[in-house]
């Protein structure tokens, strides 16, 4: 399959990052049904051409074409592109795959694991689509907020298939004069890097919160990294994918940029208010509350120590103080940075042999 076969482009989900992609391909040229959970969203899409719950005040191109259905966004489209919470993935899914056209492309653009299942949104596909080995998936990801996106600022990500063919197939059809796309071929780094920074940018948040200067938010970063490569390793990634735009390029941008919901949800826990009223007031999803839980029974389940990760989890659902976790990470025994990084420093040696 090549771009010029790809004339109409399916986007499953009419959050933020869902309309910045369907304006981009759109100014491509592309024809872009958009499937929008609410009618009433859908409406205003499709009169006001604008997104008033999730993107107010930036228009929407023309041959962006909202629907409230599947079919008319799936059926006879070559490629997909799957935009909606990671909570419900599955759900939505099971409801796409049956419209799919044969050896069409499916692009993931979502960051989370799974609650009950600790399945990256990969493993979720493949239980749904068994059977359906004629579709190819694929992972978009990297530092990109939607705004600054439909702003055309100049923004670099990453898509990963299995198939290198099929990747560099959706690189053609994504890029553009501001929107760059590397390929890989590394489906697990990309969504596990995509799923723990958004833990860590909690925890981020939580310091600023706080009150801690930049010497704490780098430090969490940096560990925070190591965390992040440190079970993407154990689940089979590539090491090098987490000194890429994906890993540390993402982990810099959710932990630090004013636009991060999980930023911001950690920042107002160090605050004082209580998670509770955070997520009530927030219309658009913050990832990361939910995949701290699968985060931290994953590591749990392969026998990954992750520290921050695991406190984040514990402020969250256990109503730990977050001063007192900073406290407890600070006074954790005395050891040589890379004591528990020989298998990291052992996975890159084979990957440049």
């Amino acid at each position: 399959m090549g771009e010029k076969s790809v004339e109409r482009v399916g986007i499953v989900g009419a959050g933020s990052w869902g309309t910045a992609l369907a304006n981009l391909l759109a100014e491509k040229g592309y024809t872009v049904d958009m499937w929008v959970y609410e009618p009433e969203l859908c409406r205003d899409i499709a009169e006001k051409r604008e997104n008033t719950f999730y993107l107010p005040g930036v228009p929407i191109h023309e041959r962006v074409v909202p629907h409230t259905a599947f079919a008319p966004v799936v059926v006879n489209h070559s490629l997909v592109v799957m935009v909606v919470p990671s909570h419900v993935y599955r759900e939505v899914a099971e409801k796409v795959v049956p419209y799919l056209d044969q050896d069409a492309v499916v692009v993931s653009a979502t960051k989370g694991i799974e609650n009950d299942t600790l399945l990256t949104m990969s493993g979720v596909w493949r239980e749904i689509a068994s059977g359906r080995e004629d579709v190819h998936f694929c992972c978009l990801s990297g530092p990109s907020f939607a705004r600054e996106v439909v702003r055309r600022l100049p923004t670099v990500v990453t898509l990963a298939c299995k198939n290198i063919t099929t990747a560099q197939m959706a690189q053609q059809v994504f890029a553009t004069d501001y929107f760059r796309v590397y390929v890989s071929t590394d489906v697990i780094g990309l969504e596990i890097a995509g799923a723990v920074k958004n833990v860590i940018a909690l925890a981020a948040g939580a310091c600023d919160g706080m009150g801690f200067g930049h010497n704490t938010r780098a430090a969490l970063i940096t560990r925070g990294l190591a965390e992040m490569t440190r079970l993407g390793i154990a689940m089979g990634a590539h090491p090098m994918t987490f000194l890429g735009l994906p890993g540390v390029g993402d982990l810099l941008l959710t932990c630090t940029g004013d636009l991060s919901r999980n930023r911001t949800v950690g920042y107002k826990l160090g605050q004082g208010q209580k998670l509770d009223e955070i997520l009530a007031d927030m219309k658009m999803v913050a990832e990361g509350v939910k995949t701290a839980k699968s985060v931290y029974f994953l590591a749990r389940k392969l026998g990954v120590e992750l520290p921050i990760c695991e406190l984040v989890y514990k402020v969250l659902y256990e109503n730990a103080d977050p001063g007192e976790a900073v406290q407890s990470l600070m006074g954790r025994e005395l050891k040589h940075e890379w004591d528990r990084e020989m298998d990291i420093f052992q996975a890159l040696e084979k990957a440049v042999q």
